[in-house]
């Protein structure tokens, strides 16, 4: 049974599928939920995923990572380093703490409160990141609240510090008509050819649905599959909950428009690429003296970021350029199988691109 579960709110109509936008045109009124689920913990032992039998089915290493991911979250979380010390130990990863300088905690505003649904998010995106990238630093920005202005000011301390070069936003909620004008925001500071950082967003957990800020051009938009590694060859297809759509707002980026994607009417689709999110086979998290099974497209953000750690190569125009070229199957697992609605031809899995799964789920960190 789902006991925690914070999801994006979807209206679907007429295809293409775009998320109800919200009636202020600006980020005043945005606030952003975080796509989580988790079953019922224990006290005892990790019961979901491990950070091993996710780098197998990812082809992932063992080892590896450089610079800071930095972690958007909002609240304040006061076990977040004891948590991911536990996990840590569990899996025999190396030490990531404050004193080690590994793991940084910067709060937004003084007096944040606490919110259990944010702290078990950012448990979950802080001890992934660092499974999956273990030698990567860990910069965990807290916003003083789960309101878009607060949250935009996290994003921008992130991206104006030199040594970060992936951001994850585990976040989101419903379009609105003045996102475009913040696309700038999920750039580099300066940015320069030699100072890359790459973002990226959770597209959501209720289905058929755009939502923001998946949709930014400058986003790679994650979203969600089951993934069964009891089979051999492992076996992955689209997870029912998994966001995705067309962009009411957002033009169609040259990187995607040149990749040719069906039906997409010239504006924004995600999500891009995508990674497991059922929370019937989720990671395990270890949050406040308990282990969880944690699913949802929020996991994908934060190990999708690990990824850009590991290779530093990640970028949209990459990643549909890797899809397009000779060897599409060096870079991805084509999930062709599964859907997340009943809207036909933009809910269901297929060859290629699709509006659940993008382009695919990796199978290297090398784009």
């Amino acid at each position: 049974m789902h006991i925690l579960r914070a999801a994006f709110a979807i209206v679907l109509g007429v295809m293409p599928v775009q998320a109800a936008a919200i009636k202020t045109g600006t980020i005043d009124a945005f606030e952003a939920r975080p796509p989580i689920h988790a079953l019922a913990g224990t006290m005892t032992a990790p019961l979901g995923l491990t950070p091993s039998e996710v780098r197998a089915a990812y082809h992932l290493p063992a080892s590896g990572g450089s610079g800071t991911v930095a972690i958007i979250s909002a609240f304040h979380h006061p076990s977040l380093e004891s948590d991911l010390s536990a996990f840590g130990a569990e899996f025999m990863l190396p030490g990531c703490t404050q004193a080690d300088g590994c793991l940084e905690i910067h709060r937004m505003a003084s007096g944040t409160k606490e919110n259990a649904g944010w702290a078990l998010e950012s448990a979950l995106d802080t001890e992934w990141a660092h499974a999956i990238a273990p030698s990567a630093k860990l910069l965990v920005v807290e916003a003083g609240s789960a309101k878009g202005g607060d949250l935009m000011k996290a994003v921008d301390y992130a991206r104006g510090r030199p040594d970060v070069v992936a951001v994850s936003m585990s976040w989101g909620g419903d379009e609105f008509s003045g996102e475009t004008k913040l696309d700038g925001h999920f750039r580099a500071a300066n940015s320069s050819p030699n100072r890359p950082m790459a973002f990226f967003a959770s597209s959501g957990d209720d289905g058929a649905g755009a939502s923001w800020p998946a949709v930014s051009l400058n986003v790679v938009a994650v979203g969600g599959t089951t993934l069964d590694i009891s089979k051999k060859p492992v076996s992955e297809r689209a997870w029912a909950g998994s966001g995705g759509g067309v962009s009411a707002y957002e033009s169609e980026p040259p990187y995607q428009r040149g990749y040719s994607i069906p039906r997409s009417t010239g504006k924004r689709a995600i999500p891009d690429v995508a990674y497991a999110a059922d929370p019937d086979h989720g990671f395990s998290v270890y949050h406040a003296k308990r282990w969880y099974v944690v699913g949802g497209t929020s996991a994908g953000a934060p190990q999708w970021a690990a990824i850009e750690a590991l290779g530093r190569s990640v970028t949209p125009e990459r990643l549909y350029a890797d899809k397009a070229g000779p060897a599409p199957g060096d870079y991805f697992r084509d999930i062709k199988s599964g859907s997340n609605g009943a809207c036909a031809y933009y809910c269901e899995a297929r060859a290629r691109y699709d509006y659940v799964t993008g382009l695919g789920s990796p199978v290297t960190y090398r784009f």
